[in-house]
């Protein structure tokens, strides 16, 4: 990490802006990277796509064979120190390798996500040295499987009110352990399962871990038939019965009574991976897109050549620039937070959880907005094929199925939605973060008289970086308004967190297409075109929900003054051609054949 570089802390970027020279993106892969990015490509063409139909079919062997030789190029140990038989690599590769082989098929996207993320970390992160020299080697090479059993029927989104129970046994020396889990990932060929239940009347949960092949009695933990699901139909997914279940004390992983916090860090990793998991789908469903447009004829001449279809080919690849452009941006933050506290003598595990924890509203953000957007991809992709879209014959029918469950797991796009908003909050209610002094400052702002300066935006991106900067006058002026009328009863008002969030997240994805656009590409460019784009539909969108997050909670004077504020505070001095942007784009990838 450069000594120069100020790295933003988690949440920060809604009060200060960035030079383009201090965020990292694609561009800037090191020719490692750009190695593992090339093997994995030619891995995913030669292994999964030609099987599309078989895991299609809902064959479970495949995706375990397919997993073994992932084991076998040492990808399931990007993660896991040398000293426990993985690779050992930084933060950005691991992003890396999920976005590369979770893009070609969404049943071993689930099950390379499962257990490389929630089967393996809490171990890394959590477990003593013993339990990670017993358990991480194998799952680094494949040898095992991990899976993580969480979820129950009555504890989804709220996980710590699981009713498995662990029973310290007479003498002491075992947990016995009764409960069901369900929706468990990897389940039917997994054998180390992190699992999580209540010793006795604990307040919180507590984590344990175990191989399923040590039990002393392989039937106290049996296994429900394969779910049957919309998508993702060769991932594992299975319900876990715990009958009697004995288990040694020394399997408890973490702390008694601390599952909850290693649920929820592991969580935060899932989150942020699973925006690098839905990336290279964004570009493979976009690709086929634009391919079949240039090939299908109608009236005589490709349909690609229709503005209908161009806009949307131009909308769809605009969507994957500004994903990889939030998804890589977060991804350094989190491997210089990682570097900056092993500098300063934290353990590499302890410095993963601390930097995952400080970035979990970029964690959030980047969970919601990638997989709303993968799921829009794939509709769209469904509407350039026409009827053809609709048949299983074609890939699009399986891409939108698979992609479905993004806004699912790893917590709903809803409950992170209010996680990130309130993240923030809880960080201005610490002192972490200081959102009210500037919330404060854009009221005395909004009172004052507004300058009538024409400003100079002749510098490359200026005007851009000038809306942005204002855009979070937006987010602070609504956010701080109703922060001081609710104060502690702001988490009740759940539709104006919605709204909030939408501005928040809005708001970090364009500000980190655009400067990526400035850092790495000139003004004619189609990425500044992509940028450009992407900020006005984000200043609509924006505008939007702070309008409905004012008119609903404001009234009177305070209502006018702020809509008159949110008026200024999304002006474009130049507006931009938005239709000659998007055939700018549009123009670029129809001619290329691909994103």
């Amino acid at each position: 990490m450069s000594d120069t570089k100020t790295t933003l802390k988690g949440g920060e970027f809604i009060i200060k802006d960035i030079p383009a020279a201090e965020l990292f993106s694609l561009e800037e892969l090191n020719d490692e990277q750009k190695m593992l990015r090339e093997s994995l490509h030619e891995f995913m063409e030669r292994e999964v796509l030609p099987n599309r139909e078989r895991f299609e079919q809902k064959d479970y062997a495949l995706t375990e064979a397919t997993m073994r030789k992932l084991g076998d190029l040492g990808t399931l140990g990007i993660a896991v120190p040398e000293s426990y038989g993985g690779l050992g690599m930084g933060f950005v590769s691991t992003m890396l390798a999920c976005d590369i082989v979770s893009g070609a098929n969404g049943s071993l996207a689930t099950a390379y996500g499962a257990h490389t993320g929630i089967g393996t970390l809490p171990i890394l992160l959590y477990g003593t040295e013993e339990q990670k020299q017993k358990y991480l080697p194998a799952l680094a090479t494949g040898e095992k499987f991990g899976a993580y059993c969480l979820t129950e029927p009555d504890a989804g989104s709220d996980a710590n009110s699981g009713k498995t129970r662990a029973k310290l046994s007479e003498d002491g020396k075992h947990y016995i352990i009764n409960g069901q889990k369900m929706w468990i990932s990897n389940a039917g060929f997994a054998d180390t399962f992190t699992l999580f239940a209540r010793i006795e009347d604990d307040k919180n949960i507590t984590g344990f871990v175990i191989n399923r092949s040590e039990l002393e009695d392989p039937n106290s933990m049996t296994l429900g038939e394969e779910e049957h699901k919309l998508g993702i139909r060769s991932s594992s997914t299975r319900q876990v019965f715990f009958n009697d279940m004995k288990i040694p004390v020394g399997n408890l992983l973490g702390e008694r009574n601390n599952g909850f916090k290693i649920a929820l860090n592991a969580l935060n990793a899932g989150r942020i991976k699973l925006a690098a998991a839905n990336v290279d789908g964004q570009r493979r469903i976009t690709s086929l897109a634009i391919n079949y447009a240039n090939e299908r004829k109608q009236f005589g001449v490709s349909i690609s050549t229709f503005g209908a279809i161009r806009k949307k080919i131009a909308e769809m690849s605009t969507g994957i620039f500004v994903s990889e452009s939030g998804a890589y941006r977060a991804a350094k933050n989190v491997e210089d937070k990682i570097e900056e506290l092993v500098a300063g003598g934290m353990s590499p595990e302890n410095a993963e959880m601390s930097a995952l924890a400080e970035y979990a509203v970029e964690c959030s953000i980047l969970k919601v907005y990638v997989s709303d957007l993968t799921q829009h991809i794939a509709d769209e992709g469904i509407q350039i094929y026409g009827g053809m879209g609709f048949s299983e014959d074609a890939p699009m029918e399986a891409a939108w199925r698979d992609s479905r469950i993004g806004r699912i797991y790893e917590g709903t796009n809803e409950i992170n939605r209010l996680l990130a908003v309130g993240m923030l909050i809880k960080k201005t209610m610490k002192g972490e973060l200081d959102l009210l002094k500037p919330a404060m400052a854009i009221g005395k702002e909004l009172m004052g008289i507004p300058s009538f300066e024409v400003p100079d935006y002749s510098e490359y991106m200026s005007e851009e970086r000038a809306i942005l900067h204002n855009l979070k006058k937006v987010f602070l002026m609504v956010a701080g308004a109703a922060l001081q009328k609710y104060m502690m009863e702001i988490e009740k008002q759940q539709h104006l967190l919605l709204n909030a969030s939408e501005i928040l997240n809005q708001i970090y994805m364009a500000e980190s297409a655009v400067l990526r656009a400035e850092k790495h590409f000139d003004t004619d460019s189609v990425q500044a075109a992509m940028a450009r784009l992407n900020l006005y539909k984000a200043v609509e969108a924006i505008t939007t929900a702070a309008k409905e997050g004012i008119v609903s909670f404001a009234e009177g004077d305070e209502q006018r003054m702020m809509l008159s504020g949110l008026r200024r505070f999304t002006k474009y001095t130049n507006m931009p051609n938005v239709v000659a942007l998007t055939e700018k784009v549009a123009a670029h990838f129809v001619e290329k054949g691909s994103y």
